[in-house]
């Protein structure tokens, strides 16, 4: 009898080992694209901050692909700000990701714990 429940826990741990390496590479990703994301909010508002020490009057252009186009300081800084807003937005869905991600390792962790523990107890 002991023999089906050893190869019941051998198949729990293998699954939990995929899991977490699935889980931690799924959570360096994330970390990844927090950094990238934060690096970005951090260029637009600085980019802001140059902006606004600008006088009126200075001609901005942005830069599409090859080429350069005039804009607005106003429609330069209303993309700026937009820009930040998407960051942060994403980085706080990558955050709860993360979350959601380590609480499902620590619980497949949890059911291995009561699997060893109630075949101690038999």
């Amino acid at each position: 009898m002991a023999a089906p429940i050893d190869l019941e826990l051998k198949k729990a741990f293998g699954e939990l080992q995929v899991k977490m390496v699935d889980t931690q590479q799924k959570v360096k990703m994330a970390d990844l694209q927090i950094d990238q994301l934060t690096r970005v909010q951090k260029h637009a508002k600085l980019t802001h901050a140059e902006i606004a020490t600008l006088s009126d009057s200075t001609r901005l252009y942005e830069g599409v692909g090859r080429m350069f186009i005039l804009q607005s300081t106003g429609e330069i800084n209303k993309q700026l700000t937009s820009k930040q807003r998407t960051a942060e937005e994403k980085i706080r869905e990558l955050e709860q990701k993360k979350v959601y991600l380590e609480r499902s390792v620590k619980e497949a962790e949890d059911n291995i714990r009561e699997m060893l523990l109630s075949r101690r107890a038999q």
